[in-house]
């Protein structure tokens, strides 16, 4: 029985858990999601626990899509990474002031109302700080509950997949990437959260990806959330139901495509 896990979760689907803030606003730190290791097909990554050389040798290989959600692993390290495409193999892809230059291209943003960011034990940290960038955009509601109300934006990518963005417009190091051309047999990921995400802008020795990231090194597809945890999970069964947060679960993490577009 546990051979046949360790087969499902290496070559058909596994769970995961998200520890870190890097794709706010689609996903919270305590969601759990299913990742289909599949779509692109099979690699040394794609051991449950990547305990195989690593190597070049993908089987039944393909190449994600602009907007999916993947894992993958950083050159130095055999931690999982999910992060979202946003360059495919030959494109060239800069980042000017926040935005993502695609081909000599500006990939559309537009503003969208604030999102309210639920403030709960678990959002509030992911392991190394706490959100005090966000701090400025605390408020109360109506009905008394404390929220952030943090400034999103919708982005759409050539093939219409069309998704939130968190950027809070302050100058970071991330907000601008000098033009490269991804190689071919790679993709170049970036996190939902851009202003915080330690994704392919980001070099290894700021625990980024340091640049495009190989196929070889993506081990699947983010599907959809099973459910979430808010971080208030006590040992008493009782808290267990109250600690669920709504409406998560079930919720597709493939993005939509705008209208007039058709997905590559």
């Amino acid at each position: 029985m546990l051979l046949a896990v360790l087969a499902f979760h290496s070559l058909v689907a596994k769970p995961f858990y998200i520890p870190s803030t890097s794709m706010l606003p689609n996903l919270m730190v305590g969601d759990r999601l299913v990742v289909s290791k599949y779509p692109y097909g099979w690699s040394w990554v794609s051991a449950s626990f990547h305990i195989l050389p690593r190597g070049k040798t993908r089987v039944w290989a393909d190449t994600p899509e602009y907007g999916d959600i993947v894992i993958a692993v950083p050159p130095n390290a055999g931690t999982d990474y999910i992060k979202r495409v946003v360059a495919l193999p030959g494109d060239t892809i800069a980042v000017v002031n926040g935005q993502i230059i695609l081909n000599g291209t500006p990939v559309p943003q537009q503003v969208e109302p604030n999102m309210a960011l639920p403030i709960d034990p678990e959002q509030l940290c992911d392991g190394t700080h706490c959100l005090w960038y966000f701090e400025q955009y605390r408020t109360k509601l109506p009905d008394g509950r404390e929220v952030f109300e943090v400034p999103t934006m919708r982005e759409t990518l050539p093939n219409g997949a069309s998704y939130l963005i968190i950027d809070d417009k302050r100058n970071q190091p991330l907000d601008n990437f000098a033009e490269i051309t991804v190689p071919e047999g790679h993709v170049f990921m970036m996190g939902d959260n851009r202003d915080h995400s330690a994704d392919s802008r980001a070099s290894i020795g700021e625990q980024g990806l340091g640049g495009p990231v190989p196929l070889e090194n993506v081990g699947g597809r983010a599907e959809f959330i099973t459910f979430s945890l808010d971080g208030s999970t006590k040992w008493n069964p009782a808290s267990w139901w109250s600690s669920l947060r709504s409406k998560r679960a079930w919720t597709t993490l493939r993005p939509p495509v705008a209208d007039g577009a058709e997905a590559e």
